[in-house]
């Protein structure tokens, strides 16, 4: 004879209707939530474009830098001085030919 089939408690359905619940749950805050995968990786990238941007504001100031110390008073180089006069003030020499 075959035993008759008896229906799981409503305890035991609702302990795993719960924890498939809290497992979404959590499993969905571990990927899209604050502190998730694709939120850190999100930041990745903005670190990433951020440093690139820090390396060339740096050169950028290197560069000012330098040229600053080109044109003062302890160190004045006169090629750099003529080019800013020149960019500055509009000057040519006469004996120069402008093609624009």
């Amino acid at each position: 004879m075959s035993k008759p089939r008896t229906r799981p408690a409503l305890g035991s359905v609702l302990f795993f209707a719960l924890s498939l619940c809290l497992g979404t749950y959590f499993t969905f805050a571990a990927v899209q939530g604050d502190y998730g995968l694709f939120r850190r990786v999100q930041i990745e990238a903005e670190k990433k474009a951020l440093l690139a941007e820090h390396a060339a504001l740096r050169a950028q100031l290197d560069d000012m830098r330098n040229r600053t110390r080109r044109l003062s008073d302890d160190y004045l180089d006169l090629d750099l001085l003529d080019e800013q006069a020149r960019s500055v003030l509009g000057l040519i020499r006469a004996d120069e030919i402008v093609i624009r």
